[in-house]
């Protein structure tokens, strides 16, 4: 089947299981999610979603988020969407809504069960998160990860330019690499500036125009609190602010200037009055406080870093589950720009590496429960490859004690890290978005591809063991075993061997397409 095709029928798949298209309200992607806003929740057949063979999990947060994966996710979405066009053009009639259960009911310890004990948990989390700061948090996400392709392709693109350079090939050819990779970090803030207006409710060019200003060179003419400023001071934070102050200008005009003059005088006073709080104000703040940021890092790392690491790849997903994950972009972005990568990134990736090794104990762990063991066989390349959902919701986080023993892999893992850092030997990554092996391309850092890489894959494979190796001794109690390592099969060895029928029979294939629960 031909690429375009199997896109398309995966989009064509997908469709009718979230309601027919005159459910879906919005649609949009991220690095590895369709994320769909829908009318009618409960016309989403969940488990039928599971079953379609592209579709690694579902997650339910703002948006209704179906995980398809690196890649495929952007090449699934304008399908979908030319889909969703050609169907409200004809006016389908709504799907109907989950089908009935098995009447037999789901096995106590299947795949499905620990499925549905994951969403059950993203759906407290989810309230628990609804916070303002938190909700402030996600807006701030929202502007920094459509920029990620971008940092993905240009990190890349630099890191082979660096490989010439430092081989001696391709001389004529290194400097057009360079400034491929260059271009976008030149220009970040406009970016940042445009997204920020988008976010926040006003004109996306307004916003761009005011952030345009801190990578202006003309600044480097103009003095503000006794010290001339330089192009770029201030970097995507003092984008992030002037846009928003661009923002709030622009509805203040909208409110008072009368409709005639609007057209004329509201986008002339946003770039006005934004552009000289930006030149002599914000750009020298967010320029100290990008320049603390960038120290601070340094000096954590350089001071404490096997302690620091130990407690950034330990505490990474607990994180990320309180939605707190989300503060820590912008601060990446910042590394990125200042110095040319960030050396979070490479320490806070360890946290996958101890999912991946907690779901192979599991795996060895429970023989005889094929239902989860196909679930974990299914979700595991895409956990190597930094996807990290299938196993957590789908495994390690319904059973309780693997998540923690899976955090406490990612712990060694960024202490190993770490401890490199503090020795002197950076190890940082161009870009934000990837994880995993998918890192593997963007590493960078002070003493070498070769030195960086082999530290990086160091880490993973501490992550990897220490994981496994808490959650073999230490992730399971005599009562999980008893209730978890039982045979899904409906076999008559079973009833013979345990003098009860088997706990389930519902396992099947959608059980081995079922990695992610939710």
């Amino acid at each position: 089947m031909a690429t375009e095709d199997k896109n398309r029928a995966t989009a064509a798949a997908i469709l009718p299981l979230v309601g027919g298209a005159a459910n879906v309200s919005s649609i949009a992607h991220c690095m590895t999610r369709l994320r769909l806003g829908l009318r009618d929740r409960s016309l989403v057949d969940d488990e039928a979603l599971k079953a379609v063979p592209a579709v690694m999990g579902v997650v339910e947060d703002d948006t209704y988020q179906i995980v398809l994966g690196p890649g495929t996710v952007a090449r699934v979405t304008p399908e979908f969407e030319r889909l969703v066009e050609e169907g409200r053009a004809s006016a389908p009639e709504p799907a109907p809504a989950s089908a009935a259960p098995d009447a037999s009911g789901p096995a106590p310890v299947s795949a499905q069960e620990l499925a549905a004990q994951g969403a059950a948990i993203k759906a407290q989390q989810k309230a628990k998160n609804a916070t303002p700061f938190k909700l402030f948090l996600r807006r701030i996400a929202n502007i920094f990860v459509p920029l990620i392709p971008a940092l993905i392709g240009c990190g890349i693109i630099a890191g082979l330019n660096g490989l010439l350079v430092n081989l001696g090939w391709l001389p004529s050819v290194t400097p057009a690499l360079a400034a491929m990779a260059s271009g976008f970090m030149a220009l970040i803030a406009v970016f940042v500036g445009y997204n920020t207006a988008k976010e926040f409710g006003g004109t996306p060019i307004l916003g761009g125009a005011v952030a345009a200003i801190i990578v202006f060179p003309g600044v480097a003419n103009i003095d503000a609190f006794g010290q001339t400023l330089a192009p770029g001071q201030g970097g995507v934070l003092g984008a992030l602010g002037a846009a928003v102050l661009a923002v709030y200008v622009e509805k203040w005009c909208r409110r008072w200037v009368p409709e005639a003059l609007d057209v004329l005088v509201t986008p002339t006073l946003t770039v006005l009055i934004s552009g000289l709080v930006t030149i002599f104000g914000l750009m020298y703040v967010a320029g100290e406080v990008s320049s603390a940021i960038g120290t601070f890092a340094d000096w954590l790392l350089s001071t404490g870093g096997a302690g620091a690491g130990f407690l950034l790849g330990g505490f990474f997903l607990p994180l990320v589950m309180l939605g707190l994950h989300q503060a820590l972009i912008p601060i990446h972005t910042t590394l990125i720009e200042q110095q040319g990568f960030t050396v979070l990134l490479p320490i806070l990736a360890m946290a996958g590496a101890g999912q991946v090794g907690a779901a192979a104990a599991v795996y060895l762990r429970l023989p005889r429960n094929e239902s989860i063991r196909k679930t974990i066989k299914s979700a595991m390349p895409a956990g190597l490859l930094g996807v990290g959902e299938p196993l957590i919701y789908g495994v390690s986080l319904p059973l309780g004690r693997p998540f923690v023993t899976a955090c406490v892999g990612g712990a060694f893992g960024g202490g190993f890290v770490g401890l490199f850092n503090q020795l002197g030997d950076s190890v940082g990554s161009t870009a934000i978005g990837p994880s995993g092996w998918a890192l593997f391309p963007l590493m960078d850092g002070n003493h070498g591809l070769g030195t960086t890489i082999a530290i990086y894959a160091g880490g993973l494979l501490v992550g990897y063991v220490a994981g496994f190796v808490a959650t073999y001794f230490f992730g399971f109690s005599k009562a999980l075993m008893e209730e978890f390592n039982v045979s899904q099969e409906p076999a008559p060895s079973t009833v013979a061997a345990t003098g009860r029928p088997a706990a389930g029979t519902g396992t099947g294939d959608s059980a081995a397409k079922e990695p992610a629960g939710v």
